[in-house]
């Protein structure tokens, strides 16, 4: 029994080439072949270029101008563009090939355990999966998204340097959740009333206050995201907006303790009420040197939010730095007093690790 093998060209030629020989071979011009079709010369200079293809009411016009049977150039037309098809279809391979290599850096296992790609082994699905998840065509041009330009001017000014592969897929999660919330339009005036409802949350269980905050905060215009810890990212908290009426405000509980994520939460609404609408911000462990004013601002609104500076400079002169005043202390101004040891240790009064009992930590549930 017989096979018969098909065998294709790597070369797409144009219709228009063999047209062009079988107008010399008649002697007639490109803008003769115009007139006698009843054509604009222009539309089949496309053709010749193979811009345009040669339909099939175009074909029945050639036959009867040129004498070559339509079926001819429809064959020569479906052929090239095959063919086109085919190097495209061998590019895009090749490029998921070279890109495979980065689905890593983009924190692909985290994203998988999140349900938001698909738990694949085979490399070139991976590059697939997360091209949908992040919304480009190439994860090489993500850098050139605006949005995402900030993770990578950032990574390269800190000691600590991040992926920006790694904050940028944790950023996309933040930034597909928000646009899935209800908000009202943001409101600034509305925010900096409910500051003092959502700093006595810091006494209440996650399972009780987190509901209750995201409320609150959707009231105020702010999609809140709270979302797991990616690795490489060194990140606490962010910033950004969608549209004008849309601030979304992302945490993560990195460390465990509930004192950073609530001096984190301050520090992000300090962002939203000082500095406007006009870019993203990300708050790193160590300071972000390009952003050193804002953060700073930040740092002392949240600071100053959380534990007003006059009680807390009674505190320190005063009280004997131990469990019995820290507790009395955090129960007259109406704070958690993990927040308190927290905020005396970072500032060198007592020594990390001391007191950690008073702390509490935060453990991050999946669903």
């Amino acid at each position: 029994m017989g096979t018969e093998t098909a065998i294709h060209s790597d070369l797409a030629i144009p219709p228009g080439e063999y047209l062009e020989e079988v107008l010399d071979d008649l002697g007639m011009t490109k803008g003769e072949l115009a007139k006698r079709m009843g054509r604009p010369a222009p539309k089949l200079s496309a053709i010749f270029k193979g811009d345009k293809a040669i339909t099939p009411d175009t074909a029945l016009q050639l036959e009867k101008v040129v004498g070559v049977p339509a079926h001819i150039w429809t064959g020569l037309e479906a052929e090239y563009r095959l063919t086109l098809a085919r190097q495209a279809e061998q590019t895009e391979e090749t490029r998921l090939q070279e890109e495979s290599s980065l689905t890593t850096a983009f924190c692909y296992s985290e994203l998988a355990g999140l349900g938001l790609v698909e738990a694949t082994r085979a490399p070139k699905e991976r590059v697939r999966e997360l091209q949908r998840f992040l919304g480009v065509t190439s994860l090489r041009a993500i850098k050139n998204v605006p949005r995402y330009g900030l993770a990578f001017r950032q990574a390269a000014t800190l000691k600590r340097q991040p992926s920006p592969q790694a904050l940028i897929a944790w950023l996309r999660v933040g930034e597909r959740e928000a646009q899935a919330k209800d908000c009202a339009p943001f409101d600034g005036a509305a925010l900096r009333e409910a500051l003092p409802e959502i700093r006595g949350m810091t006494m209440r269980a996650p399972d009780e206050f987190l509901p209750h905050l995201g409320g609150v905060l959707a009231g105020c215009g702010v999609a809140f995201v709270l979302c797991p810890h990616f690795p490489k990212t060194y990140v606490n908290g962010a910033t950004f907006w969608l549209g004008s009426e849309k601030a979304v405000l992302m945490l993560t509980i990195r460390g465990k303790w509930a004192d950073i994520f609530w001096f984190s939460l301050f520090h992000e609404l300090g962002h939203l009420l000082l500095h406007g609408r006009r870019e993203m911000f990300l708050e790193f462990s160590d300071g972000s040197p390009e952003h050193a004013v804002e953060e700073e601002e930040a740092d002392e609104f949240a600071a100053e939010q959380l534990i007003p500076r006059e009680s807390y400079a009674a505190l320190i002169s005063h009280c004997a730095v131990s469990v019995a005043p820290i507790r009395r202390f955090a129960r007259e101004v109406g704070i958690h007093p993990g927040i308190v040891v927290g905020r005396l240790q970072n500032d060198g009064h007592l020594q990390h690790g001391w007191l950690n009992k008073l702390r509490m930590r935060y453990e991050w549930k999946k669903g």
